[in-house]
């Protein structure tokens, strides 16, 4: 018989070793081993452990019908590597007796026996022999697996139940592998006239909407999250949060999205409302059921307000507000809900309109006027700057098409459309521009693309191919906020810029400012050095007009000329100022 180590003991056939006799001695007589071990009602056998090795004796005829099954392996390894150990370990230590329960894979699954090692009175020599005794508990195993899975689950949904909830979460808290600064959230769902349903359908109807919402909620989740039945119309989400906030407010919208659509019961077609309250764990040290209640009591505030709720105030409230942005720009942008606003640059020598500055706005019907010092953040940070400048890239250039085509020529005026940092980094935005003026028909130097200096001196390498490729299609450039960034003499000298334009930070206080007046003075004359032209932002009263005017700024912008404004607005600004001389 093949040989197994086990902790350096090989088990071996019996013969092998030096062993006792057979036969166990009583008083009068000796008891043949195999008669002593069929007497016994469990499933036994006896081995033997000597420095050679490990040996079966011999075993009874239900510890052979257990192992008959099992080929080409050691008999005292048939019945599982773990006991292997456990008699290795107990042979090498003086306690009398041991008791266990080890697990086997049979061939209608999981066996489950409750064993014994005792050491035997018996034996000569150096070779003690061991009884093992087992009693098979699979069918009590069973039992109990139903029955807790009865005490944990919830009949109707088959989802965990409130205390099966804790459970699972305990679980998972302590087996899965969480990285650093990572946080679990519970996420409370309490759906509204829930009772209305069962009061006017019945019961049966009221039972079969808890199951479609069930699937529906369980479509919603991610690998690890758990989703609870935690009472008659409530459900509990258990969500591990690597990113805080951000995390569980997304699963909060796939919870929205799955229950959007309405559910058909008999000939009904019934809208699931639901109230959503959040908490979130400060630690993973958190005792879960806290955080449980603290989202169950979200939920009665969300209730009321018909808002999703989150526990915790402050930055969890700027960071809701983060992502209901995110999520109402996103649909903005697939339904055309953002206009630009178009704000005049003035020649400040002669007061004619050569063009206007785009500015993206966005009045939604649930956030009202969003800032866009606001959204433009969240778009950055979320990445919709892309689809979002695209689309001001080309309903700028439309504009202008539109502009020529009511005038009947072209007009004498651009736009400037501005660029992000991130949409430079991450879009083609010389196929932009070329894709903005092929489908409008507008030449390239009537648009102009603002960049920050900023942007700029990030990538100086990158910046110049760029400009490089906008210079090609005829268009200008810009180099907006001049003065805020760390730009040097070289680079504005070796790119491809046309304008500098001042940030208001300097214009809107240099007159009463003496150091704002010489910076402003001093871009002006590097400008004329470098032969490009100079705006100036925030002009807002007729005393800084003039006195750029005589600084010989070349273009100006600001309230004192106007307010951004809509695009039929901006070309009538532009037919009442044509051809007008003076500031």
């Amino acid at each position: 018989m093949e040989s197994v180590s086990v902790r350096n003991l090989p088990v071996k056939p019996a013969d092998a070793l030096p062993l006792p006799g057979k036969d166990f001695g009583c008083r009068d007589r000796c008891i043949p081993m195999d008669q002593w071990l069929s007497a016994l009602p469990q499933l036994a056998a006896i081995f033997a452990v000597a420095r050679e090795g490990i040996a079966m004796i011999s075993g009874n005829d239900r510890y052979l019908a257990l192992v008959q099954d099992v080929k080409d392996t050691p008999a005292l390894a048939r019945i599982s590597a773990e006991f292997v150990e456990r008699l290795t370990a107990f042979s090498q230590s003086d306690r009398d007796s041991e008791t266990f329960e080890i697990r086997r894979d049979g061939k209608l699954g999981p066996e489950y026996f409750l064993c014994t090692i005792g050491r035997l009175p018996v034996g000569k020599g150096d070779t003690p022999l061991f009884l093992f005794t087992a009693t098979d508990r699979t069918s009590e195993r069973a039992i109990e697996k139903n029955l807790r899975r009865e005490l944990l689950s919830d009949g109707l949904t088959a989802l965990p139940n409130r205390t099966g909830f804790g459970e699972e979460i305990d679980d998972r808290l302590k087996n899965a592998v969480w990285p650093d600064n990572a946080q679990f959230g519970i996420i409370a769902i309490d759906l509204s006239r829930f009772s209305r349903v069962n009061e006017s359908l019945g019961p049966m109807a009221g039972d079969e909407l808890l199951i479609t919402v069930a699937k529906r909620l369980k479509s919603s989740l991610r690998q690890g999250d758990v989703l609870a039945r935690i009472g008659g119309n409530d459900f509990a989400i258990f969500a591990r949060l690597n990113n805080g906030l951000s995390d569980a407010l997304q699963i909060v919208q796939r919870i929205k999205e799955a229950l959007s659509s309405p559910i058909r019961l008999s000939d009904l077609q019934i809208r699931v409302d639901c109230a959503i309250g959040c908490a979130l764990s400060a630690s993973l040290d958190d005792d879960p059921e806290d955080v449980v209640r603290k989202a169950q009591a979200a939920v009665k505030i969300a209730k009321r307000s018909g808002k999703v709720e989150i526990y915790r105030n402050g930055v969890l409230k700027e960071a809701h507000r983060r992502f209901s942005v995110e999520s109402r720009l996103r649909d903005a942008l697939a339904q055309g809900g953002l206009t630009l606003a178009y704000q005049p640059l003035i020649h400040l020598q002669t007061g004619e309109v050569t063009g206007f500055e785009a500015l993206a706005r966005w009045n939604d019907a649930e956030l009202g006027e969003v800032s866009p010092v606001e959204f433009i953040a969240v778009a950055e940070e979320s990445g919709l700057i892309t689809p979002l400048g695209r689309w001001a890239a080309y309903e700028a250039a439309q504009a202008l098409a539109r502009w020529d085509a009511q005038f009947g020529q072209p007009l004498p005026v651009g736009v400037n459309v501005n660029l992000s940092p991130i949409q430079m980094a991450r879009d083609d935005v010389a196929s932009m521009f070329e894709e903005a003026l092929r489908y409008s028909g507008v030449d390239g130097h009537r648009l102009t693309a603002e960049l920050t200096e900023s942007a700029i001196i990030a990538d100086p390498d990158k910046a110049r191919k760029l400009l490089v490729a906008l210079k090609d299609l005829k268009m200008s450039v810009a180099m907006d906020d001049f003065g805020t960034g760390f730009s040097n003499l070289a680079s504005l000298h070796s790119l491809p810029i046309d304008i500098l334009k001042i940030d208001r930070s300097f214009v809107s206080s240099m007159l009463a400012d003496r150091d704002k007046a010489v910076i402003v003075r001093t871009i002006l004359s590097l400008a004329e050095s470098l032969n490009l032209k100079v705006t100036a932002e925030g002009i807002e009263t007729q005393e800084l007009a003039h006195a750029l005017q005589q600084m010989g700024c070349w273009q100006g912008q600001g309230y004192y000329f106007a307010r951004p404004m809509a695009e039929a607005d901006a070309f009538a600004y532009w037919r009442a100022r044509w051809n007008f001389e003076t500031i």
